[in-house]
C-alpha cells in the first residue's frame, strides 16, 4: 500500500498498514538488541518476541489480501 493516510479513517486497511509497519519496526529493534546483550535468556526473549511480532504482522497482511478463510467476507 502506497499511502495508508490517503484512505478514509473508517477503512480498516488504513490501520492495518500502519500496524504492520510498527510491528516490523519493533521486530527489527528487538533483533538489533539481541546483538547488544550478553545474557542468553534475554537474547532468546528478544528473538522469540521478534518472531511472534512478525507472525502477527503476517496475519495483518493476510487480512489485507483476504487469503485466509477467516478473513473472507460473507
Amino acid at each position: 500500500m502506497s499511502d495508508p493516510n490517503a484512505l478514509p479513517i473508517s477503512d480498516p486497511l488504513r490501520h492495518t498498514a500502519k500496524i504492520q509497519t510498527r510491528l516490523t519496526d519493533l521486530a527489527e529493534h528487538l533483533r538489533e538488541d539481541v546483538k547488544k546483550v550478553d545474557e542468553p535468556q534475554a537474547k532468546a526473549l528478544f528473538e522469540t518476541s521478534a518472531e511472534v511480532l512478525l507472525g502477527l504482522r503476517n496475519a495483518f497482511a493476510d487480512y489485507e489480501k483476504g487469503d485466509e478463510d477467516a478473513w473472507q467476507h460473507n
